[in-house]
């Protein structure tokens, strides 16, 4: 479509306006080729024609749509040209306050003069990640894109910041720094990042100062290289520095300030480590107080010094340096306090008593002689001698000025290379991205040395810039496949030859320098010589003293007055020399670095592109041409070598006013930066891109419906293009279209609209109208039918025609009464009939029944009597088997008397024991007596004999002696007697301890057969116990049968006498009708009789009733008395099994139980019957060897036979403890049938609840009772729930059960939490055993086990899932089975049982909790990080409603890195997949409810964090079909939330900001009530978020109406009564606080087993 074609009426234009640069205007009237005039409308309402040349019209910028208004990317407009562009950025800024646009590869940001909330950690982090474009224009953007292109292209990127002063360069590469420290931390311990970031605070001080435009104006280039390791993490820094404003030092204009660091300096004067320095206030300094004022509004400098030393300590510049640093500082403040004097004419002299000056010499340690001197005078060296000269006071202060300004720039040159070495991290670097921060095109009423500089370097810079430019068009084309045509764009080349080259204005500026007598008038004549040929240089008309050169961004003047003297930047050496003698090292080193003269002075070699003059003498060196020039060629060759990103600052007002607009200001910095460049050099191609999915969605109302159902939508783009011939180009991906076709597409699509539209108001109209005109036709009618209806009434109405009328309705009457009354009459007569056979028939029906019933009942009266007889004889039978149980308890307590007895026994056989082997030792002792007294008595028989013999002869001989010699035999005679009478004595008694030791062994040979008698009533008590204990379930079933004959009886009672009590009533009602012509009497016979034996009835199955009532209440009391029987003995197990460390499963079946009870009692009896004969032979052995042998043989026999009694004895003792021993197993025999009883209770219990519930079907109850009846039950094995294992199985059990184990594996089909049941089954048995080693090490080796599976496998889902459920299983285990009061409530008496005996696990329950959180924050950090790529995508950008299209004309052109990716694409259904992933692996693990919930609240808080901030960082998602998206999506996460059950989680409660931020977009936002409602509904957004979002709002179409700026002020302004955080973003890191309440497990443990797929075949069960 022609250009010219679009000049139509109500379309818009741009005029050329004085105050506003561009104003809009709508035409009036069409524009047809030949007008020479345009007729307009002005916004204010008045009319203006603008003239137009017919010839070649020259026609007024078009304006675009206002849907295309506001956008994010500045090409993305259909109309490229100044106005637009001007335009859009106002409205940006003014109305949406967003400070950031994109145009192309250019990002524009305008200073807002007020801190923001956009650059937060949460904003970086929202930023990471994504491709340039996806959000909205910043900073970060650029940042993330220079990052990403340097790791994926694995090439040094260059980010480059530009703007004049006050514009935000310094602020926007401060962010820059600030974005990559954050993503990318250092790999190195010394935090290189922070010192990066520390480092701009230094220079900041020393090399920014206020200006007029700025009060923090960077007056130096400064470009930084940020370094990385191959893992893209900082490694380093190093910068570099252009063109310091040393003038600064000496001099500042009006309302204008010093280098920063001086009133920092001069603000701590008072503190101690600056008394030294002997410094006042900035305002008693020259050099600090030429500007005026020296404060800042807003700013501390007392603050900011402490905020300077703090950087300097984080660089690690020692506290000696920095003092250095402070002196020399103090010194040039000292040295501009200097009063230099006139002392005649062309002399001046320096008062040696100057306080300044000594304080000078004494800080720098000069001669304050020597500096007075060459102050004051200057050396000529002459061919023959030298000579010093005098200077004026003029020169001098120079001179001092000159020596200030050196000496400063040394220092500032000194500061950088310190953080240079500071920056420095060991390490090699393997990419850099560089920040330049490097000042714009400036133009100022008196432009000088300084600007011609800066200029020079943008223009440089420039040139770069459309080079790059240019190269990205051209790739862009060629990656589309669309033929590549020339375009023509501004090549300032020759504007850099006019300034570079050979004969260049910095040649001759150079060449004049070297002339001692060159001054700048004579250089500029040089200029006026050799360029006035150039088109590029001018003489301005009204001046001699300054040139005008013609730059890419406008005219310059240029003042030639210092061009000469700042060129040469020149001290006398005699001064340099005074300080290079300085006993300060630190000022010593400067002077002495200045002579090892390096290319620049940053030490890097520059090689110049032609050779230099060589100085005559020392004091001609380098210019500072020269070296800007050289810094400027390597900065050049850096940016070449480097992939460029643009940042270009805007300044919108002089007056420093926050989001002030000033077209005028705007248009002239965006002439200045190349932005209009970029945008003519768009414009001039294809400056509007779309891929063909974006056109087909936004204009597929243009297609037919054949194209619109077309599934090849690029071939349908293409044919509905056909129609705008040579305006477009299709690529492979994108369609290209011509400046002012989107407008032209976007007016067709309006065109269609309103169209549609206007049809479907036609149609709904017509509709209105004529349902409107049918109701109206309709009530016409009827209204006409009665008008009519009552005419014709009147007209037809008389006396006879009433009377006729009258006549026939009272005939009518009668007739229609008599036909009505035969009718009734037949139908009375007809029913009477049927009611007559049909009671006849009920009545004998009824009778039939009678008569079965008094049948039914002589019947059941007879059964009922034998059913009570046999009633009878089973309770007899029941009486008897209690009473067997009672006896079983009896002989249950004989046996243990029994067993006290035996007891006895064997301590009685013990005891005789002990005194048999006493009363052997007697008889040794009387064998031994017996020994001595035949041995005594044989020498008394000598003795006898001798003295017979002596004693005759003696009587012989002396027959004469006295009497006396003959008494002496006689008294031994005696003597002899008297011992003869004691040995018989002895003799006799022993013989009698001989008998009564028969005695006592006939004494126990009658004790061992009463043994024998009692152990075989022993053996019979328990045959009979066995007996009466396997009789014990027959009896118990033979009571539940009468307990259910019972319930039958009073069940059939209960309805017999409701059946009888309604027959009565039934027969008295129904009988009277039928058998009313019956005798009465019979009747009344009838029901007497019935009534007596239904009374006598009643009465039996009274009594009957009552009796089974007391025999129940007896049986309930035996079975009490039993059941205290049965807790009795299972106590006394208890006891015996606590007692047992462990006690022995029971693996044999009842068969082998009896058949070792028989084996055991054929052995006692065995045991007996030897024992007998063994007794027998003892006895007659004993009893032969007595009456055989006598004297000392049957001593020693007997003493044999005692020790063989012994051995005997002891046998005996070991029979009895067999015995004992058969006994006890016995006993635990009996327990155990004990413990079997108390399983049949708990079945019986069952089986009564069972009759209960099918108290209805009585067949179906028996059959079922039967058939329990001849079951037999299966014995079930008592397991305590504990799990055996030795202890050096402890690293099987670890390695099987925690490390080895996969949760895709066995455990998958096992029990949820089974693992944690091993464990704490293990945990138990280490308990119950009371080894407090073995616990603690167990507990250890499983918390050390489970943090290694962790830390291994810390990336995978399933795994963190399935060990959290089991921390989580394990720590209620430890709780529930702990014994505390509060965690045992919940526990049946069987889990009570199985709580922790010995120790307390409290301090381990801690160290698993922690570590159970730790498990769960790494679980939640694994989902999120799986869910995140997913929402931004499913949440944002698919359309889950289908027709509703949230597409604009974008336009934007994507990076060319970045546009081709192949992305999958997300949709809220993969959000919702991949939460069910998430809840079914958690399910199949047996997670708690409860965790279950608090995860999903975490994720759900997630997914409303992550959209929220994307809405908020995305003003292309800000609109009110967006907001129905989100919601409907919302909607869907809701529904699944319903369907998983998981309401009460309050996890929709997280969405709330983002629901109401949805809902915003939707509602009205005009009037004073919408800013009311939108106060008193976003409850959740804090007011920055709302205002944000009401800025952000975008229209989709023209039906929308923006947001203006009085409403969203109208929002601010009304009281907004909530509490929560101002930040823009919602922080997505947040984590809610876990719990892991208590939830008692139902699962018992001793009734799970362990799967042998886990090989824990060494654990046993309990």
């Amino acid at each position: 479509m022609a250009l010219l074609e679009l000049y139509t009426k109500y379309n818009r234009v741009w005029i050329p306006d004085p105050e506003h640069v561009w104003k809009s205007a709508e035409i009036l009237r069409d524009f047809q080729l030949g007008d020479n005039l345009l007729e307009l409308l002005l916004e204010d309402g008045t009319e203006h024609g603008h003239p137009v040349d017919p010839s070649k019209p020259q026609l007024p910028p078009l304006r675009n749509p206002d849907i295309l208004v506001g956008e994010n990317d500045l090409t993305a407009l259909s109309y490229l040209h100044e106005p637009a562009v001007l335009h859009n950025l106002k409205v940006r800024f003014v109305e949406s306050r967003i400070i950031y646009t994109y145009c192309g590869i250019i990002l524009v940001a305008v200073n807002p003069y007020k801190q923001l909330p956009l650059y937060g950690d949460a904003i970086i982090h929202a930023y990471s990640g994504q491709n340039m474009g996806d959000m909205d224009p910043h900073i970060f953007a650029v940042a993330e894109e220079a990052y990403k292109q340097m790791a994926r292209n694995h090439k040094n990127q260059s980010i480059i910041v530009s703007g004049e002063s006050g514009a935000g360069k310094t602020v926007s590469a401060r962010y820059a720094m600030r974005y990559f420290a954050v993503v990318s931390k250092s790999g190195s311990k010394t935090r290189v990042e922070d010192k990066v970031l520390a480092s701009n605070p230094v220079t900041e001080a020393i090399g920014n100062a206020k200006t007029t435009r700025n009060d923090n104006s960077s007056r130096f280039g400064k470009y930084t290289e940020i370094g990385f390791d191959r893992r893209y993490r900082i490694i380093g820094a190093n910068m570099r520095t252009y063109l310091l404003e040393k003038s600064r030092v000496v001099f500042q204009a009006d309302n204008e300030r010093n280098y920063h660091i001086f009133y920092q300096l001069c603000s701590c004067a008072h503190l101690p480590e600056f008394t030294s320095l002997k410094l006042c206030s900035a305002d008693q300094f020259q050099y600090t107080c030429t500007g005026g004022d020296t404060t800042i509004e807003g700013i501390d400098d007392k603050k900011d010094m402490e905020e300077t030393r703090r950087t300097f300590s984080l660089l690690g510049l020692k506290e000696d340096f920095q003092a250095d640093v402070f002196r020399v500082l103090a010194a040039i403040l000292h040295l501009g306090n200097v009063e230099i004097r006139n002392s005649g004419e062309d002399k001046s002299s320096v008062s040696p008593s100057d306080p300044h000056l000594a304080v000078f010499c004494e800080l720098l340690g000069v001669s304050s002689e020597g500096l007075v001197r060459w102050l004051c005078h200057r050396r000529i060296v002459l061919v023959a001698e030298t000579v010093v000269k005098p200077v004026p006071k003029e020169r001098a202060v120079n001179a001092r000025d000159a020596l200030a300004k050196q000496i400063y720039s040394h220092l500032f040159d000194c500061v950088i290379n310190k953080i240079n070495t500071a920056l420095q991290v060991p390490g090699k670097q393997h990419a850099f991205i560089g920040v330049l921060d490097i000042y714009g095109f400036e133009t100022f009423e008196i432009n000088s040395f300084e600007q011609f500089c800066i200029n020079y370097a943008n223009e440089k810079l420039q040139q770069q810039f459309n080079l790059h430019v240019f190269k990205l068009e051209q790739e862009e084309y060629m990656k589309e496949d669309i033929p590549w045509t020339l375009i023509d764009f501004y090549d300032n080349q020759p504007v850099i030859d006019l300034i570079e080259a050979k004969m260049g204005i910095l040649d001759l500026l150079d060449e004049e320098c070297l002339f001692p007598q060159g001054t700048d008038k004579s250089w500029l004549q040089k200029l006026y010589n050799y360029l006035d040929t150039s088109s590029l240089f001018e003489k301005p008309r009204l001046s001699n003293e300054a040139f005008v050169i013609q730059h890419f961004a406008d005219k310059v003047e240029y003042q030639c007055r210092g061009f000469l003297e700042k060129n040469r930047d020149t001290l006398y050496e005699e001064l340099v020399e005074i300080m290079r003698v300085s006993k300060f090292p630190f000022l010593d080193n400067f002077f002495h670095e200045e002579e090892k003269k390096t290319g620049t002075s940053k030490g890097v070699k520059v090689r110049p592109a032609r050779p230099g003059v060589k100085p005559a003498n020392k004091q001609l060196r380098t210019s500072v041409g020269e070296k800007f020039r050289s810094s400027l060629s390597l900065l050049m060759e850096t940016l070449n070598a480097t992939t460029p990103h643009y940042v270009r600052c805007i300044k919108p007002n002089d007056e420093k006013l926050p989001f002030e607009y000033d077209s005028r200001r705007v248009v002239q910095q965006l002439r200045a930066c190349g932005v209009l460049e970029t945008i003519r050099i768009s414009a001039q191609s294809y400056p509007s891109r779309w891929t063909y999915i974006e056109f087909y969605s936004r204009y597929s109302i243009l297609m037919s419906h054949q194209e619109a159902d077309s599934t090849d939508k690029k071939q349908t783009c293409k044919n509905v293009l056909q129609r705008i011939p040579n305006q477009f180009k299709f690529g492979r991906t994108k369609i290209f279209f011509r400046a002012g076709q989107v407008a032209y597409l976007e007016k067709l699509r309006l065109d269609r609209l309103r169209g549609a539209c206007v049809t479907i108001q036609k149609h709904v109209r017509g509709w209105s109208r004529r349902r409107k005109y049918l109701q109206i036709r309709e009530a016409a009618i009827v209204l006409q039918q009665y008008i009519r209806g009552k005419r014709t009434v009147r007209k037809t109405v008389s006396a006879e025609t009433l009377k006729r009328g009258w006549a026939a309705v009272v005939i009518q009457r009668h007739w229609r009464g008599y036909c009505m009354r035969q009718i009734y009459q037949i139908i009375t007569l007809a029913a009477v009939t049927i009611q007559a056979f049909t009671r006849g028939w009920i009545a004998r029906k009824r009778y039939k029944m009678m008569m079965k019933e008094h049948k039914a009942l002589v019947l059941q009266k007879y059964a009922r009597a034998w059913l009570a007889r046999r009633r009878f004889q089973t309770m007899r039978r029941l009486v008897l088997n209690v009473q067997l149980s009672y006896r079983v308890q009896q002989l249950r307590k004989k046996i243990e008397e029994q067993g006290k007895e035996n007891r006895g026994l064997v301590e009685r056989l013990t005891s005789l024991a002990n005194t048999h082997s006493q009363t052997m030792d007697r008889l040794q002792g009387v064998e031994a007596q017996l020994g001595k007294s035949a041995s005594q008595k044989a020498s008394l028989e000598a003795r006898e004999k001798k003295v017979k013999e002596d004693a005759f002869l003696v009587s012989l001989k002396f027959m004469a002696n006295s009497f006396c010699s003959l008494r002496n035999p006689m008294i031994a005679e005696n003597n002899t007697e008297i011992q003869r009478h004691d040995h018989e004595k002895e003799v006799q008694a022993l013989k009698e301890e001989i008998k009564r030791l028969k005695e006592e062994r006939v004494t126990l040979h009658r004790k061992l057969e009463e043994g024998v008698q009692v152990n075989s009533d022993l053996q019979e008590q328990v045959i009979q116990l066995t007996k009466h204990v396997k009789v014990i379930p027959e009896l118990r079933r033979d009571l539940n049968n009468l307990q259910n004959q019972r319930n039958n009886m009073d069940r059939k009672m209960k309805h017999q006498s409701e059946q009888a009590r309604g027959t009565d009533f039934l027969n008295l009602s129904f009988l009277v009708q039928p058998f009313s012509t019956f005798d009465g009497r019979i009747l009344e016979n009838h029901q007497r009789e019935h009534r007596e034996s239904y009374e006598t009835q009643l009465q039996g199955l009274q009594l009957k009733m009552d009796y089974l009532k007391n025999e129940n209440s007896k049986l309930q009391h035996l079975f009490q008395e039993k059941s205290s029987v049965n807790d009795n003995i299972r106590q006394e197990v208890s006891r015996l099994s606590s007692e047992n460390s462990v006690i022995p499963e029971l693996k044999l079946q009842v068969s082998e139980l009896k058949r070792q009870k028989e084996e055991l009692e054929v052995h006692v009896e065995e045991q007996n019957r030897e024992l007998a004969e063994k007794t027998e032979e003892i006895t007659n052995i004993l009893q032969r060897k007595i009456e055989e042998e006598k004297g000392l043989v049957i001593l020693e026999e007997l003493q044999g036979q005692v020790e063989e009694l012994e051995e005997e004895n002891n046998h005996l003792t070991r029979q009895s403890l067999m015995l004992s021993e058969a006994k006890s197993k016995l006993r635990e025999e009996t327990s155990r049938l004990t413990a079997e009883n108390m399983d049949f209770e708990e079945q019986l219990d069952q089986k009564d609840r069972l009759i209960k519930k099918l108290q209805t079907r009585i067949r179906s109850l028996e059959t079922s009772q039967k058939a329990k009846q001849t079951s037999s039950p299966a014995i079930q094995k008592d397991y305590l729930g504990m799990l055996e294992y030795k202890r050096e199985d402890e690293p099987r059990l670890i390695q099987n059960i925690i490390l080895d184990l996969k949760p895709r594996g066995v455990v998958v089909n096992m029990i949820p939490g089974l693992p944690a049941y091993i464990l704490f089954m293990c945990v138990r048995h280490a308990d119950y055993l009371n080894d407090e080693d073995k616990l603690i090490s167990l507990m250890n080796a499983i918390i050390s086990a489970i943090k290694k599976v962790i830390m291994s496998h810390h990336k995978d889902f399933e795994l963190l899932s399935f060990w959290l459920s089991n921390m989580y299983q394990l720590l209620n285990c430890l709780k529930q089975y702990s014994g505390e009061e509060e965690f045992m409530k919940p526990n049946t008496p069987r889990q009570k049982k199985n709580c922790l005996q010995n120790f307390d696990l409290s301090e381990h329950r801690q160290i698993l909790s922690d570590l159970a959180i730790h498990i769960y924050h790494q679980f939640i950090m694994i989902m999120e990080k799986t869910l995140t790529p997913t929402i931004v995508p499913g949440m944002l950008e698919h359309e889950s409603l289908q027709g509703i299209s949230c597409m604009k004309p974008t336009g934007f052109r994507k990076r060319s890195n970045s546009i081709y990716e192949d992305s999958e694409t997300y949709t809220i259904s993969s959000i919702i997949q991949q939460l069910s992933v998430f809840h079914s692996t958690m399910i199949q693990h047996g997670m708690e409810q409860n965790l279950i919930k608090q995860a999903f609240k975490q994720l759900f808080f997630l997914v409303g964090a992550t959209t929220l901030n994307n809405i908020m960082l995305r003003k292309d998602m800000c609109s009110c079909r967006k907001g129905m998206q989100i919601r409907c999506n919302i909607s869907y996460l809701e529904e699944w939330l319903k369907e998983k059950e998981l309401q009460s989680s309050n996890a929709i409660d997280t969405l709330r900001p983002l629901s109401q931020a949805a809902w915003l977009l939707q509602v009205n936002k005009s009037t004073d009530d919408d800013a009311k409602q939108i106060t008193d509904m976003c409850t959740e957004l804090s007011s920055v978020q709302i205002v944000k979002i009401l800025n952000s709002y975008t229209p989709i179409d023209d039906f929308e109406k923006r947001v203006t700026s009085s409403f969203v002020r109208k929002v601010q302004s009304l009281p907004q009564d909530r509490e929560g955080s101002t930040q823009l973003m919602m922080d997505t890191d947040y984590r809610f606080q876990v719990t892991f309440p208590f939830c008692p497990s139902s699962q018992a443990l001793e009734l799970l087993q362990v799967p042998n797929s886990l090989h824990l075949g060494f654990l046993t069960r309990i």
